[in-house]
């Protein structure tokens, strides 16, 4: 859109604010009319890397996806939410429950509160999740549209020969929420395990317990726990057994739940693409809301410029070039950044394209022969060198953005 900077300009001058507001927005979505009813959907990252690794369109309710980074799968509930109830929690933190944290042996964060809420899916169904959060905010109200990050369920699972291995992030339940999507206003909050009604801190827990008798049995707290007449291989045994279990948790555990790196390869191109859609949505919006606040304050100018004018004083003359100065300076500056909302816009649009082609068209094709898979190949060859297209026009606005916020406007001067 050439012309869409000297129209906001026109607009701007006019003091017609709404309107110039309305075409920026409209330039950020380029591709999409204003009564758009199938967006392309909200990103989800993955709870545990932080990527992008799916789209939750408006359609969907339940989905499983699987994260070409960390290997792991999760299942993702989308849906409003139609019932929430909080309860904001204290939890007394003992000094021994504070040196465990310190020691890395206990590894849980400390809730604020405890949220029960229940999700209805477009299909109709309804699932409550219940989980903490280390803060009393709300990560979502009643009526707004969610995207809840799951633990793989127990019916989710890959066979290794005579065995079923789930593919299961490791310190989770199966089905336990990890992380809630607010689609509204695109916030991500991470969840905390919601401590039981009945549960109460013990040293009695053999999380605990265990744990502690290991320690005290290398140092000198050993005598106050441990008869020392007992033989002394038993400390040894201790220590080696919370070494072979810490070692198993931390790291034979994680990797045999991981999928194969093979069977990703073909996800990860789509998560790079969704990660780099993200990345330029996060641009998009710091620039829509720069070039917003740069639209009032040319409004403002060419209004200042207005009075001046109408005043028709000759004393004025010298603060009229000034006024007029800075307003130049905003032209040019809400020019370049259009350009680059322009150009973002386009790029993101490409990607939806692919996306979309990748998924939905391929899903709604039901004829498969040999020559699918040739396809898929060219498809993915493709996509490597819109890639490196795409990196190359960011990289160049990128270098366009940096430009242009060293050369600030100087408001200091009217």
């Amino acid at each position: 859109m050439p012309c869409a900077p000297l129209f906001m300009k026109g607009l701007a001058s006019s003091l017609r604010v709404s309107d110039a507001l309305s075409v920026i927005k409209y330039i950020c979505e380029v591709g999409v009319s204003p009564s758009e009813e199938v967006p392309f959907g909200k990103i989800v990252r993955c709870p545990s890397c932080q990527i992008a690794v799916a789209v939750a369109q408006p359609q969907q309710g339940i989905q499983i996806v699987s994260c070409a980074k960390c290997r792991y799968q999760y299942e993702l509930v989308s849906g409003n939410i139609v019932g929430i109830q909080s309860e904001e929690i204290s939890m007394d933190v003992t000094a021994w429950e504070k040196g465990l944290r310190f020691l890395k042996l206990m590894k849980q964060s400390i809730p604020s509160a405890v949220h029960s809420i229940v999700v209805q899916t477009p299909s109709g169904m309804a699932r409550t999740h219940r989980f903490a959060t280390e803060t009393v905010d709300l990560p979502a109200q009643e009526g707004e549209r969610v995207t809840v990050a799951v633990a793989a369920p127990s019916n989710v699972y890959r066979k290794l020969g005579p065995f079923k291995v789930s593919s299961r992030t490791p310190d989770f339940y199966p089905g336990e929420a990890m992380c809630i999507t607010n689609h509204k206003d695109g916030r991500e909050s991470r969840l905390v395990r919601a401590p039981r009604k009945d549960e109460s801190s013990s040293l009695l827990k053999p999380s605990i317990l265990f744990p502690l008798l290991a320690l005290f049995a290398t140092g000198d707290a050993a005598s106050g726990f441990i008869d020392p007449s007992l033989p002394q291989f038993l400390s040894v045994v201790a220590v080696s057994s919370l070494a072979v279990g810490s070692a198993l948790n931390s790291f034979v555990l994680p990797q045999f739940n991981q999928l194969p790196q093979g069977s990703v390869e073909v996800i990860a191109i789509k998560q790079r693409l969704l990660s780099q859609y993200d990345v330029l949505q996060s641009r998009i919006n710091d620039l829509k809301e720069a070039a917003e606040k740069e639209v009032w304050m040319l409004a403002r100018m060419c209004q200042l410029e207005n009075k001046i004018s109408a005043v028709g004083e000759p004393s004025y003359r010298t603060r009229r070039s000034k006024v007029k100065r800075v307003r130049e300076s905003l032209q040019n500056s809400l020019r370049g950044r259009i350009e680059l909302i322009a150009s973002y816009a386009r790029i993101s649009s490409m990607i939806e394209i692919e996306v979309e082609m990748e998924t939905d068209v391929l899903a709604a094709e039901t004829t498969t022969d040999v020559d699918g898979i040739t396809e898929q190949i060219e498809q993915i060859m493709e996509l490597e060198k819109l890639e490196e297209r795409w990196k190359m026009q960011a990289e160049a606005n990128d270098e366009a953005e940096r430009l242009l916020s060293s050369q600030p406007v100087p408001l200091d001067e009217v």
